[in-house]
């Protein structure tokens, strides 16, 4: 099975049919088949402060889709620790001239851990570190 990593973007265009990336995103999300997601607590962290001046409705459209990706077996959710936020660190600490956030490097090092290559987004920031982006 296939094993595709989803960063803060796909979760956000995912639940916002007012996102410019909403409708791709959309027709992405139906034709990927049989696939394994993975994502992290720092991923689902960022896209809760995304929405968090969203409004109500907004917000609580944020916290289910965090709830179902929880509840969900064909997400896994690679729990936040000490070692790697250390690690996103030493990343962060080593591409000054990238405009990378700690959370980026944090899900490119899970990445390289689980051999993941293709992420759900269009962050040019992951396709400088070698990974295939779905979204252009």
């Amino acid at each position: 099975m296939k094993t595709l990593f989803a960063d803060t973007f796909y979760w956000v265009a995912l639940i916002n049919p007012g996102d410019d990336w909403y409708n791709q995103v959309l027709n992405t999300s139906n034709s990927l088949g049989q696939i394994q997601i993975v994502t992290t607590d720092e991923v689902l962290t960022e896209v809760l402060t995304f929405y968090s001046e969203a409004g109500t409705r907004m917000r609580q459209r944020t916290v289910d889709l965090v709830d179902n990706i929880l509840n969900n077996t064909k997400i896994q959710v690679i729990e936040q620790t000490h070692a790697s936020f250390l690690a996103g660190l030493e990343l962060y600490r080593s591409r000054f001239d990238k405009g990378y956030s700690l959370t980026d490097c944090i899900s490119m090092n899970i990445m390289r851990q689980l051999g993941i290559t293709e992420v759900l987004t269009h962050d040019q920031h992951f396709a400088q570190e070698g990974f295939v982006i779905l979204f252009r």
